[in-house]
């Protein structure tokens, strides 16, 4: 069978990215003919045709970040030319792709804007759209603009896959006018490489995955966060409970993996905690979104936190200081190199996230993966505590609450304080229910049903 898969954007970093990244040659190895249009012109995936459609450098995203060799600019900031132009050149593209293949089968759609409208005019192929919840989150709810392209793609999908129902009752909401959204909506989670993340072997194994050097180093207890370096990803709600870790476990190590927009505010905030100058912590959390770039608008559960601190949480602020190291942004295979070092990875986004990718990928690894307890993580935490001991179930999840500060200290210092035996039990339990329900074979042979209109072996999105 000929797969097109349409991802106008790079093969590493973010979630979409790595999603396609890894569903293109598990496509290849169930032995079809693979064509993968995207914008990345430096990966080689074996087995998979890449094509670049020429975009003229201009290249709209849903979160802005920069991009070496590229002018760019969110959705909302495009005028009609441009958009049209963006369009027109990816459709002329993807006809061009399915014209020299021979014709194309069927194909997949990412994103809700604009991957499943240029499959549409394009009309190469049923196509199925998957949704990661970017453009869902940050460029169609808030910009009404682009409503009637989502609907032209969605009404032209066979079937529309979401990582969790979160993701899923959000779209329905978002498009009211689609009443046969729901009914072609399934259950589509990305897939995990279980040979790429896997726990660490034993010290002096020769089989043991050799750690790129900005990984932490070995031994000791560390705890990570990977991913985005933006307001949404509540990475400083992360920082503001490591005081309270370090003060239990002088010994333990903080790690954050990313880029992004919010990078220098973080850095402030670290060193303010670092001198316990809690003023300008607090002017941190009352600037927030402002140091984003955006309007400044206050962090209330940060701010919160920093209001009524606990007792001598100066003092182990400056306690803490140096046990946190930036590591930048990381590729994928750097971070499957890092996280079977970590005793714990948090995920404490504030904002909705379509699935629990990097959790998944921790687990994998054998690090607990402490998530916010909402949208898409929370449907992996859930599917993780059904399998985890009693003792450690409730600690993948915390409410993003006032008090979530506190919470993800908690988590992270029962976990450090379990007994090793029952440590070394949840942690082989955590890569064995990976390796159970999630597999990229599994995510290609869904992907190519969902194209199909054969939906009912997919699961439905159940809260």
């Amino acid at each position: 069978m000929r797969v097109l898969l349409f991802h106008g954007y790079m093969l590493r970093g973010t979630g979409s990215n790595i999603y396609n990244a890894n569903l293109a040659p598990a496509l290849a190895r169930l032995g079809h003919e693979v064509h993968l249009v995207c914008q990345d012109r430096e990966v080689e995936i074996p087995g998979v045709k890449i094509h670049n459609p020429d975009i003229g450098g201009l290249l709209p995203v849903y979160v802005k970040d920069p991009y070496p060799g590229f002018e760019v600019k969110t959705f909302d900031e495009l005028t009609d030319a441009e958009l049209d132009r963006y369009l027109d050149a990816n459709v002329a593209a993807v006809q061009e792709v399915a014209a020299r293949a021979g014709g194309i089968d069927a194909a997949l759609a990412n994103h809700l804007v604009m991957g499943p409208a240029i499959l549409a005019r394009a009309d190469v192929a049923p196509f199925a759209a998957k949704i990661h919840g970017s453009a869902l989150e940050y460029t169609v709810k808030p910009h009404p603009r682009f409503l009637p392209y989502a609907y032209e793609g969605m009404a032209a999908a066979q079937g529309v896959l979401v990582g969790s129902a979160h993701t899923a009752e959000s779209l329905w909401e978002a498009l009211p006018d689609l009443p046969e959204l729901k009914a072609k909506t399934r259950l589509g989670p990305p897939g995990v490489d279980v040979d790429e993340f896997q726990p660490r072997a034993a010290e002096g194994d020769a089989g043991s995955a050799a750690a790129p050097v900005r990984t932490p180093e070995a031994g000791g207890r560390t705890v990570v966060f990977v991913g985005k370096l933006i307001v949404s990803k509540g990475v400083d709600l992360l920082l503001a409970a490591w005081p309270l870790v370090r003060a239990r476990h002088p010994e333990a190590r903080l790690r954050i993996a990313g880029f992004g927009a919010y990078e220098d505010g973080l850095r402030r905030f670290q060193a303010a905690l670092d001198r316990g100058d809690l003023a300008d912590a607090r002017a941190v959390a009352a600037a927030g979104w402002g140091l984003e770039g955006g309007e400044a608008k206050p962090l209330p559960i940060l701010s919160a936190f920093l209001a009524d601190p606990p007792a001598g949480y100066a003092d182990a602020a400056r306690a803490a200081a140096g046990s946190v190291a930036w590591l930048g942004r990381l590729e994928h295979d750097e971070v499957a190199a890092l996280l079977p070092r970590a005793e714990a990875l948090v995920m404490p986004s504030t904002f909705p996230e379509a699935f629990g990718m990097v959790a998944v990928e921790a687990a994998a690894c054998g690090a607990l993966p402490v998530s916010a307890g909402h949208s898409g993580m929370r449907e992996v935490s859930r599917r993780l505590a059904a399998a985890l001991p009693a003792s450690v179930a409730p600690l993948t999840s915390f409410p993003v609450e006032p008090g979530a500060v506190e919470a993800i200290a908690d988590r992270l210092v029962r976990w450090l304080e379990l007994p090793e035996a029952t440590r070394a039990e949840a942690r082989a339990t955590l890569v064995a229910t990976v390796a159970r329900h999630w597999s990229w074979e599994g995510v290609a042979r869904g992907v190519l049903d969902a194209a199909a209109g054969n939906l009912g072996g997919l699961p439905l999105p159940a809260a």
